[in-house]
């Protein structure tokens, strides 16, 4: 008799006929229904689209476009060398400049990317990590031009070095210093930007990596745990902080095990949370931003992907999500064009004011199935985290390449299962067409690395350069001496360093991992 099981390997029954009767209500801890008690009843989550391409200029254009489409929150790309800290005229830079996301290399880059949109008015999350500091401390110097009220701008940076280690791979400090540098975001942003979130512990590279969607879960909450004690051992107030922690989860195609890894999630959260001392809701609640899956779209029978994006969007919805980002179905093939990107938008307004599935908080709760395997999720990714807490945490479960292998073997063995046949992916082993749709693609020229250069060059003509020196000179001693940084990258971006030259002093004090 054939066995079905979800992509974690947890067994399907035939029928279910009983769970654990669930008693708590919406918003009440430990927040499996949701962290609010009337959820998208009082407030829809935030449709985000996530995009940035070429220069700053061109990006503006597309976020003054997605903002008129009706999306309620811009998701920011840089491209790898933003991500890595080098400067567009750095060597290592060529060939990727504007590639897979936007080039910012000073302050006047982000000014452009940002005219024209009022900072205080909407809110911004930006996919950026080692170098997550200097782009936070350039949205910052923007927002403060704009003349608007630090103290009442939000967002979202996502912070998160631990998944590069693990996952993704645009680390550049060693571990360590690499921490210190995320819990002085921490400690500045609860006195000077009280609205952000200081970062989104991300699980979404995590299953883009391969992991399976327990893994993706356990992985993403041990990494969640060792951010807190980090912080906590830097004497940071955990019902404080833990308030600006926001989560970034995957949703793939398995339509009820990713409502329950949400739900799980939530649940596992808040005991992690109370075990370390916070005592207030808001510090135990899990908030999230999910994406759909950028790995299961295909190449093949592109607009296959719309329905596997829809398929998925509706999957978080249901699973409680915050903020949504839904994938153009072209983006296996190029960055998504400008109709792509429309489609992706519509599909979540539809699911929010057509569907139904919004009017009432957690709608499939008391679902034998949904509540069984809400528990078995839980009870799988808690052994992940009871074997890494024995290692001493995440931070050496990653030196000790724990979680690369884990993720490793099962990204081998979901491929071994495409090729053998036993899985089924439509368009590439099952129903495949010889001569499919080749829809419009969006490709970025190389040409662009030569606009960043010539506006670097003239950049560092026309500021003061002895000030610059001045200000990287200081930030290089609040290195040494243990001072929170912050206040010093933002003196160095608001006379126009570069984020290479303050990745650069980094480089120095804390060298290269």
């Amino acid at each position: 008799m054939k066995q079905f099981s979800t992509t974690s390997g947890i067994e399907i029954k035939e029928v279910y006929t009983e769970a654990k009767p669930i008693t708590e209500l919406p918003g009440e801890f430990p927040f499996t229904r949701g962290i609010q008690k009337d959820m998208y009843r009082g407030r829809m989550w935030t449709m985000r689209q996530y995009a940035g391409f070429s220069t700053a200029e061109e990006s503006n254009k597309r976020y003054h476009y997605l903002l008129s489409q009706g999306t309620m929150g811009l998701s920011v790309a840089f491209d790898l060398p933003t991500q890595i800290g080098y400067d567009s005229d750095h060597e290592m830079a060529e060939g990727e400049v504007g590639k897979v996301g936007v080039a910012i290399d000073s302050l006047k880059d982000m000014e452009i990317l940002f005219e024209g949109i009022d900072l205080q008015k909407v809110t911004t999350s930006m996919t950026i990590n080692a170098t997550a500091p200097v782009l936070l401390a350039m949205y910052i110097a923007v927002a403060k031009k704009q003349g608007a009220d630090i103290k009442q701008i939000s967002g979202t940076i996502q912070n998160d070095i631990l998944k590069e280690y693990a996952a993704r791979g645009t680390y550049i400090y060693p571990p360590k210093p690499s921490m210190r540098l995320i819990t002085d975001v921490f400690e500045y942003c609860s006195q000077e930007v009280p609205k952000w979130n200081t970062i989104s512990i991300s699980g979404y590279h995590i299953r883009e990596a391969g992991s399976t969607a327990v893994q993706e879960l356990a992985f993403t909450l041990a990494n969640g745990k060792a951010y807190l004690q980090a912080a906590l051992a830097k004497g940071l107030d955990i019902n404080v902080f833990a308030k600006r922690l926001s989560f970034f989860f995957n949703c793939h195609n398995n339509f009820f095990e990713e409502i329950a890894k949400f739900r799980a999630a939530r649940r596992m959260w808040a005991k992690i949370t109370k075990s370390l001392g916070a005592t207030e809701p808001g510090a135990q609640k899990l908030r999230f931003h999910s994406q759909t899956g950028g790995s299961t779209l295909t190449a093949q029978q592109p607009l296959n992907n719309v329905i596997r994006v829809t398929n998925q969007a509706m999957a978080a919805v249901l699973g409680g999500t915050q903020s949504l980002h839904t994938n153009g179905y072209d983006e296996a093939l190029s960055l998504p064009t400008e109709a792509a990107a429309k489609i992706a938008l519509r599909t979540q307004q539809i699911i929010a004011f057509e569907s139904g599935v919004a009017d009432t908080v957690d709608p499939l709760a008391g679902s034998y199935f949904v509540e069984s395997l809400t528990d078995e999720i839980e009870a799988a990714a808690q052994m992940y985290i009871d074997k890494i807490d024995a290692m001493g945490g995440s931070v050496n479960a990653i030196e000790a390449g724990y979680i690369q292998d884990e993720i490793a073997k099962a990204a081998y063995t979901f491929q071994t299962e495409i090729e053998s046949g036993q899985r089924i992916l439509l368009g590439v082993n099952t129903f495949v067409d010889q001569e499919g749709l080749q829809p419009e693609v969006f490709r970025i020229d190389d040409s662009i690395r030569k606009l960043q250069i010539d506006k670097i060059t003239k950049l560092k003509v026309e500021r003061d350069n002895q000030v610059v020196q001045d200000k990287l000179a200081a930030l290089a001693q609040a290195t040494k001496d243990g001072s929170n940084t912050m206040p010093f990258i933002l003196a160095a971006v608001e006379v126009y360093a570069t984020l290479g030259e303050i990745a650069d002093v980094f480089r120095k004090e804390f060298g290269e991992y």
